[in-house]
This record gives C-alpha cells, sequence and structure tokens, in this order.
C-alpha cells in the first residue's frame, strides 16, 4: 500500500534484532521460573500444596513457551489433578511439548489421543496484552488537534481487531502521518491508505471517514497478520506492497520504498512477532517454504 507520508526519526534497524533478543531471553526466563514456581504448587514443597493454583502457573509458562510446563498441564488435564479432565487438551499440549523437545510428551498421546488444537482458555494470550504497557499517552499528547484524536481513535480500535495498539500506529503513521485527508498518487486513501480495491474487499463504504478508513485498515491488518502467521515484516511488507508481492518474492519484496518501510515498522514496535486468528485466513505458502528452510 502506498505511502503518502513515511516515518523518520526511528531506531536503525539493527537494534530492533538485539532488542527482540532481550526480550525473546527475558520471557524465556520469566516461563522457566513459573514452571518451578508450579512444580512447587503441584507437590507442595515449600509452600502449600495447591494444584489448581499449580495449573493456573503452568498454563502462564506454557503460554510463553515452556515446553516443561506444557508436558506438566498435559499430565494435569490427563489425570483430572487442579483442573477437570480434558483429553483433548491434553493431547494438543502433549503434542506441543513433544515438538519442542519434551522426551516424555510422546509416550502420553498414545492414552489421550493425538493433536487437536484444542486449548485452554488460559493460553490464549489476554487481553491485557494488546494494551501494552508502553507511554501512547505521552506521544498522543505531544501531537496536534485532528491527528491526537485520530490517534486516540486508533489506539480504542485497535485491540478489536486483536492488533496491539502499538503496530497499529506504526502502520499509521508511516501511511499517512495520522492525515484523515491524505491522498496518494496511488489513489491510496485516509488514515491507513487504503486504495479502492482494499476498501472494497474490507467493506469500507466511505474511505475518507477517519473511522471506516481506520476499521478497514485493521481489518486488512488482522488478515495479513494470520496470512503470515504473526510474522511482522511480512505483515508490513505485505501492508505496504501487497500479500502477492510477498508470496512471489518469497518474502520482503526488493523494492526499496517497502523495505526501509519494513524496517522503521519494527523499529518502531520493537517486536518481530504478533498475535494472530489462525481461523481468519490459511497462511501463505511462504510460511511452510520457510518452516522446511528451518529444519
Amino acid at each position: 500500500m502506498a505511502c503518502a507520508v513515511v516515518m523518520s526519526g526511528l531506531l536503525p534497524a539493527p537494534s530492533v534484532a538485539v532488542a527482540s533478543d532481550l526480550v525473546a531471553a527475558a520471557f524465556a526466563d520469566h516461563a522457566r521460573y513459573l514452571a518451578v514456581q508450579a512444580l512447587s504448587y503441584e507437590h507442595g514443597e515449600g509452600v502449600r500444596r495447591d494444584p489448581e493454583h499449580a495449573a493456573v502457573l503452568y498454563c502462564e509458562s506454557a503460554r510463553l513457551g515452556e515446553p516443561e510446563a506444557m508436558y506438566a498441564l498435559g499430565w494435569m488435564y490427563a489425570n483430572a489433578r487442579g483442573v477437570a479432565r480434558n483429553d483433548a487438551y491434553a493431547g494438543t499440549l502433549f503434542a506441543m511439548a513433544a515438538f519442542l523437545g519434551n522426551p516424555h510428551a510422546e509416550k502420553m498421546l498414545r492414552f489421550t489421543g493425538p493433536y487437536t488444537g484444542e486449548v485452554p482458555d488460559c493460553l490464549h494470550p489476554p487481553p491485557e496484552t494488546l494494551l501494552e504497557a508502553w507511554p501512547a499517552d505521552e506521544l498522543i499528547a505531544a501531537m496536534s488537534g485532528e491527528r491526537q484524536r485520530i490517534a486516540r481513535l486508533l489506539v480504542d480500535l485497535a485491540p478489536r481487531y486483536g492488533i496491539q495498539p502499538r503496530l497499529a500506529l506504526g502502520i499509521a503513521l508511516a501511511e499517512s502521518n495520522l492525515n484523515a485527508e491524505a491522498l496518494s498518487p496511488k489513489n491510496a486513501m485516509g488514515v491507513m491508505q487504503l486504495i479502492p480495491e482494499t476498501a472494497a474487499r474490507f467493506n469500507v463504504r466511505q474511505p475518507l471517514d477517519p473511522e471506516q478508513n481506520i476499521k478497514g485498515g485493521l481489518a486488512y491488518l488482522r488478515w495479513l497478520l494470520a496470512y503470515f502467521e504473526g510474522d511482522i515484516a511480512l505483515a508490513a511488507a505485505g501492508y505496504n506492497a501487497g500479500e502477492g508481492a510477498v508470496d512471489r518474492f518469497r518474502g520482503v519484496p526488493p523494492y526499496k520504498e517497502t523495505r526501509l518501510y519494513v524496517e522503521r515498522i519494527l523499529a518502531f514496535v520493537r517486536n518481530q512477532r504478533h498475535p494472530y486468528d489462525p481461523d481468519v485466513v490459511s497462511p501463505s505458502s511462504v510460511m511452510s517454504a520457510q518452516r522446511l528452510v528451518a529444519q
């Protein structure tokens, strides 16, 4: 999607990878800490035995990617310890743990059945994570009146589409600098710079109406995140150049504008992954190709 205005003054791209690695390490450490705490409550080691609280801790640890917690929570669901028995949940958790290298998990699948995709509610990202602890108010307060109103509308609407406000704001700043009347040479319109085809695709009847435009842009961004399985770089590239270009080039297209756009979005959000809803759309073939390369 064409940009009417491009952001400036953001962090250089190399710092994004460093920040992302540090964040990932911090989450991994916290996940392991939660698993250790859960084990203590499960068996009453140094604390009062509390299987229900152990299950809560295991689930949060599993949500952060700890395979030992996935296995332990699967065992609790398989044996009704601290939670109601649910073999579908247990099978999914054991399969996830086995995929991540837990040596005991695959054996348990004989008793619970295979991966079903069903997981307890606690494994879904809590709504609070979409409201991120970052100084949005300070950033918005420094804006002029109309841009401030647009920014607040965007930040309020983003979680309804499963989009972190920081990413939504980064895209809107890159696209139009929050100008509701922006019009590019390629006929991209409004805050989220919707071209007529995209506006029609996401049922935006009045592209220059700020709320309709933002909703259409967020709907498209949600679709892109699902299509590229939460990969922010590919989703941003798709927003800028179209998902078809990303598919053709099997990654970020070699267009200078698109590459600069992606770097700036990554620098602004300071992350490379985003939660996504797999029910929105089947993933791009690019994702399966990337998994094969990773193997």
